[in-house]
């Protein structure tokens, strides 16, 4: 079969656009050092640089570009950059990165490339430096992907050397020494030769101006904070409820929108009278929001057709829309149901418009000379559900619009909000809170649109919008439904000899991309198969291929995307195949990671771990490899009158160098308490065109009684950090379900997992 990846079809793409881009990619890459505007300040600190700023108390302010929700960059961040600075966490604080291109997260775009894992060569190498002068050009800020650290781990890091180096510079002009007889600990300058020492912040003002020159980074052995498990500096005020989120923002004259937005999707407005609810107590006025979106591409899946009704208080606003009369037109999807979406995913399996991400040698012909077993697998579309409900407050006066908002995407955030309301960027002042809960969903900038639509109308007053629970289930950008139909070959000793894997599902970056940015997707979308082409068991014959079947149900990102389900899809089935080969389903990954000894030491860690399960109970493996980090769990389940209950799960992580050792834990801990979920719960239907979960009541989330024990084991790494957020996810529903069969038998090939 010859080689058909997406590789080539972007490459191709590439060479007919390249006598555009031949003078240009040939041009050094962009500093992230300094910013084109200076940092504004206050209390007399300094810029050292647009990451580092130092006051004459000797206290430190650290530009920190990526969203808090949950994941604890506000102490991983300012550590890169107080390791190197040699400050004491301590005295770090940290501010919120103005818009400008230096805070572009490169990593999270430069890693969209599709290259297998296992890709070496010059040309990976020049298009991931070519897409990573891309996205500095471009200056997206976004929070996702799993790349905050991954993306900080150069710039803060140079950041701080160079921020030392500067104040080293600035005492041996004033003390008449050279640089290196300088030593710098714990934000103090030392001569020890000549008994000199001063704090940081006495040569703030001097250091300003000296010329950083190049940034001398510490070797690992050197590092005191990069390393070390430091307590989250957050902690406390999300205890003590002083941490502000978004729905917390309180601007002086603030008022309150609540929505009525359609029932079903692509349905519209066919008639109402708003004359009732104006005479409603506290109600200020009713605002039609269909057009919200309008600026975007025809064909646009944006916020959906609805009114705004605009009060005093919440509760007066949410009283007053639910009142209001209004009549809908079905619109296009009325007959929209699961069954029918599933029904076209598995004729698009049947159909012939597949591509190929990824193939080598010739699997029909080893399919012809050896014991075949297929299979088919099932997820449906997830919700976001995150803690803290879509909300945004927005307030359109004087040519400007002010924006207080829990966002993953900043640089979007004021890019629509400018849109909608006429104006320039520059006039769009952007005040970022924290995330209850992220996920992916508030990447999205349907919130943002709708509440700067009712700002406009509202005479200049601050509008806090807020979607109640039921509006955040039912009208969510939710994770793509999925089938999949995997083939493997054994030979006469038992080893899988090809591999054919064909999945149909959306592809969620063009709904994104329009949704979002206005733009089209183009070509093939990575998402749709991560997980699955780029998978690194070493199998002599393989192809990869996906069907994208075009959902009127609205695509977005999900914790780990489309690993999220094409983990779940090949690691069964890896455990179904060694079973039909009688082989021990460990043992049989190992034998096939021979070239990849990483991974075999986290399997291997997980369990060793892991140990032998209690009477009645039983472990199920499973090993992926997502966002550059490579995760083994192994979960402990029993089973009793039908239900699946899990108890344990162990989880072993090599996510490269681990900067805070007990957030890559938490980071594990949550990712298995939201893949149970769900693997054992999630599930969004369609019926009549209308999405039917509502509350945490028909979409249930974990209590903590079903929480499992967690246990991480970090396997010590050399190489730089690798992702951590979202990695902990796409193991966990194939571990129980290979649990779930050592115990009963039952292979369970569909999400969520439910015994028959």
């Amino acid at each position: 079969m010859a080689q058909s990846t997406r590789r080539r079809f972007l490459l191709a793409g590439a060479a007919a656009a390249g006598a555009l881009v031949v003078g240009w990619g040939a041009l050094p890459p962009r500093q992230r050092l300094n910013t084109a505007v200076p940092l504004a300040l206050d209390g007399g600190a300094v810029a050292l640089n647009g990451w580092v700023a130092l006051a004459a108390d000797n206290t430190v302010t650290v530009v920190v570009p990526r969203a808090e929700m949950g994941q604890g960059v506000h102490t991983a961040l300012p550590m890169l950059v107080a390791e190197e600075l040699d400050m004491p966490l301590a005295r770090v604080r940290i501010a919120a990165a103005p818009p400008d291109k230096i805070y572009a997260n490169i990593a999270a775009i430069r890693d969209a490339l599709p290259f297998h894992p296992d890709d070496t060569g010059n040309t990976q190498a020049f298009a991931r430096w070519t897409l990573a002068k891309v996205a500095r050009e471009l200056g997206i800020s976004l929070t996702g992907g799993s790349t905050s650290v991954k993306d900080a781990w150069l710039p803060m890091r140079e950041a701080g050397a160079a921020a030392r180096g500067m104040l080293v510079a600035a005492a041996a002009r004033a003390w008449g020494v050279a640089p290196d007889g300088i030593r710098t600990a714990d934000g103090e300058l030392f001569h020890d030769a000549s008994g000199r020492r001063a704090t940081y912040g006495s040569f703030a003002a001097a250091a300003a101006s000296e010329n950083p020159g190049d940034a001398i980074l510490k070797e690992p052995h050197a590092f005191r904070l990069i390393g070390r498990a430091v307590p989250r500096r957050d902690a406390r005020t999300r205890v003590d409820g002083t941490a502000r989120f978004g729905i917390d923002a309180r601007p002086e004259g603030m008022v309150y929108a609540a929505l009525r937005m359609a029932p079903a999707l692509g349905a519209t407005i066919a008639g109402t009278n708003a004359a009732g609810v104006l005479r409603l107590p506290g109600v200020l006025s009713v605002i039609d929001i269909s057009n919200a979106f309008s600026w975007r591409l025809a064909g646009h899946d944006g916020a959906p057709a609805g009114v705004a009704v605009v009060a005093r208080t919440f509760w007066q606003a949410k009283t007053a829309a639910e009142a209001h009369a209004i009549r809908w037109d079905a619109g296009p999807h009325a007959e929209l149901s699961s069954d029918g979406i599933h029904d076209d995913l598995r004729a698009a399996l049947d159909g012939t418009e597949h591509h190929v991400y990824f193939a080598q040698g010739d699997v029909a012909d080893a399919q012809a000379h050896g014991r075949t077993i297929d299979a088919e697998y099932s997820a449906p579309f997830l919700a976001h559900a995150a803690m803290e409900p879509v909300n945004c407050t927005a307030q359109v006066a004087d040519g400007k619009v002010r924006l207080w908002l829990s966002t993953q995407a900043p640089s979007i955030a004021i890019g629509i909000a400018a849109a909608v309301a006429g104006v320039d960027r520059e006039q769009v002042e952007l005040h970022e809170h924290l995330l209850g809960g992220g996920f992916g969903r508030r990447l999205e900038g349907d919130m943002v649109a709708q509440a700067v639509a009712i700002a406009r109308e509202c005479r200049g007053l601050p509008v806090q919008m807020i979607w109640t629970r039921e509006q955040d289930l039912r009208h969510d950008a939710y994770r793509p439904a999925a089938v999949a139909r995997l083939a493997a070959t054994l030979d006469a000793a038992g080893t899988i000899k090809s591999w054919d894997f064909i999945g149909a599902g959306g592809a969620l970056t063009d709904h994104f991309l329009r949704r979002n940015l206005g733009l089209p997707g183009a070509g093939p979308d990575k998402t749709t198969v991560e997980g699955a082409y780029d998978m690194q068991y070493a199998i002599p014959h393989q192809r990869i291929a996906h069907a994208a079947v075009a959902s009127a149900v609205p695509l977005g990102n999900w914790r780990s995307v489309g690993h999220s389900f094409n983990a779940f899809f090949k690691e069964s089935f890896i455990d179904e195949v060694a079973h039909a080969a009688g082989k021990d389903p460990v043992a049989f990954r190992r034998a096939m990671l021979l070239g990849h000894p990483r991974h075999v030491a986290v399997l291997d860690a997980a369990v060793r771990a892991a140990g032998t399960p209690p009477a009645g109970r039983a472990h199920g493996v499973a090993l992926h490899h997502s966002f550059g980090a490579i995760v083994a769990q192994v979960a402990e389940v029993s089973v009793h009158d039908g239900a699946i209950r899990v108890h344990r799960v162990v989880c072993a992580i090599d996510c490269g160098l681990a900067v805070n050792p007990g957030h890559v834990a938490q980071q594990m801990e949550s990712a298995v308490a939201f893949g149970l979920t769900a693997a054992l719960e999630g599930a969004i239907t369609v019926a009549g065109g209308a999405v039917q979960q509502s509350n945490f009541g028909d979409y249930p989330v974990l209590r903590m009684g079903q929480v499992p024990h967690v246990d991480t084991v970090i396997v010590l790494s050399g190489e730089p950090p690798e992702g951590v957020g979202e990695p902990g996810v796409p193991p966990v529903a194939p571990a129980v379900a290979n649990a779930v069969f050592r115990l009963t038998g039952q292979r369970l090939r569909s999400l969520p997992l439910r015994l028959a």
